[in-house]
């Protein structure tokens, strides 16, 4: 289904629910492995990316369409992980240098985590970027988001968006040579 169909039959209410299930159906994967790539554990993930989809249920109404349907919920969902990131700092008074060691904690320990030596390497590095860095390279790299679509989604020009991934790029790179 296209979003015009999507906000369509989510208007009418004996389509309502069929047309949810379908949305969360198409982008609930999607969703999740955005979240996942920034908050590192599995139940948090799942925890926040059923968080993303009741927002979207509670807000679909007052979408007005001046985005694309995926960047809107991209929003939400990075919304989500950095409010969850913050509220984790604060409730535990930990800089922000030990929340990244927590989440490095939890990769190393994770049931969930699969991968080679390498892509384990990558997680690590990502770990050290700034909340910031990690999401633009994880929509642009993983996600193979657009600037423009990045750019919706966090609010932020593509020029900040391109110098952002520049850095993050650098930075993995520099921590992929070492041994």
């Amino acid at each position: 289904m296209e979003d015009k169909e999507f906000l369509e039959k989510f208007s009418q209410p004996e389509t309502k629910s069929y047309a949810f299930n379908q949305l969360v159906r198409k982008y609930q994967q999607k969703v999740y492995w955005h979240v996942r790539k920034m908050v590192i554990d599995h139940d948090d993930a799942d925890d926040l990316t059923q968080e993303t989809f009741v927002k979207v249920w509670q807000n679909l109404e007052k979408f007005k369409g001046d985005s694309q349907l995926f960047t809107w919920i991209y929003r939400i969902a990075t919304n989500e992980c950095l409010t969850f990131l913050k509220k984790k700092k604060t409730k535990f008074f930990l800089p922000i240098g030990d929340v990244s060691k927590e989440l490095l904690r939890k990769l190393e320990t994770s049931d969930y985590i699969s991968g080679d030596e390498i892509a384990i390497k990558l997680q690590k590095a990502l770990l050290k970027l700034p909340e910031k860095q990690r999401l633009v390279f994880n929509m642009k790299y993983y996600d193979d988001m657009k600037y423009e679509e990045i750019s919706e989604v966090l609010g932020t020009s593509v020029g900040a968006l391109k110098a952002s991934y520049h850095h993050a790029v650098k930075k993995i790179e520099e921590y992929m040579e070492q041994d």
